[in-house]
């Protein structure tokens, strides 16, 4: 019969593509998927931290599978992705240690990393394929676990992923979505050496580059060496990207219909980028761009780099640049001391921008961020909970009801 393996996904696209690859390396050990977890022999649970209630879903299972292997099941439960990330991360091994207090029943903590790309994922879809091309985030917003869970921003190496899009373009794959937490700003590290690359939390202020720098940058791609991408912040030029010239080679493979990409980061959103989407059909009109805030103070305490006027400027950049372009974002509501005020700003942007889907959350307090360690979470449920709902009410339910919800 063989041994069996299942992969229960906490979270967000990178975490489907991570499933993808660890369900790769255990093909590779000789195991078949099952086709549930009860007739499983290995449980692998990919895990999210980003909020409270995503890290609790996964206690329950745990426990509910703990109640198994107490009644005689044979089972091994295997836990990876991003609360083992920040347990290899915590220096002091603390977290490690009450990951395996909380969960005595675990046989195996993995961090991802070791999985790697040595395997081809195995992929749930014949025709649409997560694709990912960096790993980890260098910008610590103040409510965010993502750096401490994925660590410093890593790039894949650029014709590796060239090389991934044209197999799956023989294979048949149509549709592909690259996958990072902040794609804009993939490939600085490959340009500057990881090290290089300031992060927004080493210094008062960015690290920035003068035109000889930037006349000087060049990376190689299929033999030839091409200019990077500058992006600019406050018109001062700050890292190199090669994210518009990878759209564009890959835009160019022959089967491929339509690319997306998930996520970027309205800082690192270049005109270059604009311009990139607006010239190759195949990229969609459909991009996802965080705002979290529609309140600048607010913005500021969350470390976000851009005020309430600069994302209204680069919406009204991409809707006059890309014709069609659709919008849907990130937002957080009862952010620390977050007052009605502060709010309502975000109310009124949103009806500004006129999002078709917004991806709403309560603040939830975080272990190791800022916002842990330097403000109070002194929002109320209740109001959280309110907020939430009428911003669910003025973006999702409404573009439900008029057939706009995408």
């Amino acid at each position: 019969m063989g041994m069996k393996f299942f992969i229960q996904t906490f979270g967000c696209a990178a975490n489907e593509a991570d499933s993808e690859r660890v369900a790769s390396y255990y093909q590779s050990r000789g195991y078949s998927e099952a086709p549930s977890m009860q007739k499983a022999d290995d449980i692998i649970i990919n895990t999210c931290m980003i909020r409270q209630k995503a890290e609790d879903r996964v206690y329950g299972l745990v426990y509910n599978l703990s109640k198994e292997k107490k009644a005689g099941r044979k089972m091994k439960i295997v836990v990876t992705g991003c609360m083992v990330g920040m347990a290899a991360r915590e220096k002091t091994g603390r977290m490690l240690a009450l990951l395996k207090k909380k969960m005595p029943v675990v046989d195996e903590f993995l961090p991802i990393e070791e999985v790697g790309f040595d395997h081809a994922p195995l992929r749930g879809d014949s025709v649409h394929a997560w694709v990912p091309i960096s790993n980890g985030c260098n910008n610590f917003c103040t409510f965010c676990v993502v750096p401490f869970t994925r660590g410093r921003e890593i790039s894949r190496p650029f014709d590796d992923i060239l090389l991934e899009c044209y197999e799956l373009a023989e294979k048949g794959y149509k549709n592909i979505t690259l996958v990072g937490q902040n794609v804009n700003s993939y490939g600085a590290d490959l340009i500057l050496g990881e090290k290089n690359v300031q992060v927004m939390r080493d210094v008062d202020g960015p690290l920035y580059f003068d035109n000889k720098q930037k006349s000087d940058a060049t990376y190689e791609v299929k033999g030839k060496q091409i200019k990077p991408t500058f992006v600019k912040h406050l018109g001062r030029l700050r890292i190199p990207t090669l994210f518009p010239t990878l759209l564009s080679e890959i835009a160019k493979i022959d089967g491929i219909e339509s690319i997306d990409f998930i996520s970027s980061n309205p800082w690192d959103f270049s005109d270059e980028l604009i311009e990139t989407i607006a010239q190759n059909p195949k990229i969609s009109r459909q991009i996802h761009l965080p705002v979290q805030s529609g309140d600048s103070n607010m913005l500021k305490k969350m470390n976000r780099w851009y005020t309430r006027e600069e994302y209204l400027d680069l919406v009204g950049k991409m809707k006059k640049k890309i014709p069609g372009v659709s919008l849907s974002t990130d937002i957080i509501v009862g952010f620390c001391g977050e007052t009605e005020e502060q709010f309502k700003n975000t109310v009124s942007l949103a009806k500004e921008v006129g999002f078709s889907k917004a991806y709403i959350a309560m603040y939830s307090d975080r272990q190791m961020t800022a916002a842990h360690k330097v403000y109070h979470d002194d929002i109320s449920y209740k109001e959280k909970k309110r907020r939430w709902d009428y911003l669910d009410e003025l973006i999702n339910k409404t573009n439900l009801r008029n057939g706009t919800y995408c």
